[in-house]
């Protein structure tokens, strides 16, 4: 029986951006910015890409995008590679996959009107034209809960929720198959960031939707996600179902993350994992674990030996040299 490809593919990803300096501008060293980075997204799913700022999420969604280009490694798109094509054959890639972005006002055309804003992927990629445009703008105004008489109004004049509405609007108009959501309510309220997560899980029911959800919310990540990868410095050090992750963590760096999301009962005991240090360099990633200078159970093997991301059971990945010892067990939880 032939395997169904999933949607989104990515093996071993990488980015390298190049440090110049020196009185001739040559090349002094190197940010290893991704280092290795596989996952894969099926139709219809939310992965949802968590970590500390400055991890490498948003440069894993530029580099399947093609905003940037990989350094090494493979992105697959339902089963075609699409990381190596020149850029004259990315226009068919750009409509199936879209963005939304952070920041929802400085994404959006000041001086453009929200009908021009919306009907632009449809003009660009020959989907719509005279007065279906207008209709298909409706359309997906009213997909997106926004009242159709404010087409006619620029962004402006919206509120910051009402803006991000504008941008998924956006982002469905050309029938995309993946939308990667680059901490898409991180500027957002509190109220107004539920209102656009029950709106993309609505969206992913209704339009069958995949999405690639890059966040530091935990909070909201354990509302919409079917999936999670925690990421840090580079590369992802598990991944695991939603109810499994937040259940029984098995990397200690996730064991803080989650040691570390707010709980709205003031009685509730947590047994918080404070971390020490800072981060480091992703220009000089430490040698063996990377995350062994921060870890509060290292041990000799952690310095010296990278650990791979191997399955740990129940279709969960962990790369950490403790799930081979029995002392894991004793670790402390995330209450």
């Amino acid at each position: 029986m032939t395997r169904t490809p999933p949607l989104l593919e990515v093996n071993a990803l990488k980015k390298h951006f190049p440090l110049r300096g020196g009185l001739l501008g040559g090349i002094t060293g190197q940010v290893y910015a991704l280092d290795g980075v596989t996952f894969s997204i099926e139709k219809g799913e939310t992965l949802s890409l968590v970590g500390e700022s400055g991890c490498g999420k948003s440069t894993v969604g530029k580099a399947i995008l093609r905003l940037i280009d990989p350094t090494d490694g493979e992105v697959w798109l339902d089963g075609a590679r699409i990381d190596n094509l020149p850029a004259s054959q990315l226009r068919p890639l750009r409509r199936r996959i879209q963005v939304v972005f952070q920041d929802p006002f400085s994404s959006l055309n000041p001086r453009m009107r929200v009908r021009d804003i919306i009907a632009e992927p449809l003009r660009n990629f020959g989907l719509a034209g005279g007065g279906d445009v207008d209709d298909r703008v409706a359309t997906l105004m009213d997909t997106v809960r926004l009242p159709r008489d404010a087409m006619r109004r620029f962004p402006h004049e919206f509120s910051g929720g009402q803006r991000q509405r504008i941008g998924i609007a956006r982002a469905l108009a050309p029938g995309a198959d993946l939308i990667i959501c680059d901490e898409a309510v991180s500027a957002l309220d509190v109220s107004v960031k539920a209102q656009i997560v029950n709106l993309l899980s609505d969206l992913q029911d209704e339009l069958g939707l995949a999405l690639l959800f890059i966040s530091h919310d935990l909070a909201i990540v354990e509302h919409l996600t079917h999936r999670v990868a925690v990421m840090y410095l580079g590369k992802i050090v598990e991944i695991a179902e939603r109810r499994t992750l937040f259940a029984n963590p098995r990397h200690p760096y996730t064991r803080a993350l989650l040691s570390a999301v707010p709980v709205p009962d003031p009685t509730a005991r947590r047994d918080r994992i404070i971390l020490t240090g800072d981060v480091p360099s992703p220009i000089s990633p430490p040698s063996g674990c990377r995350f062994h200078t921060r870890c509060p159970y290292v041990f000799d093997r952690c310095r010296t030996e990278e650990p791979l991301l191997r399955d740990v059971g129940e279709g969960q990945k962990a790369a950490c040299h403790l799930d081979e010892l029995p002392a894991l067990r004793m670790l402390p939880q995330a209450a």
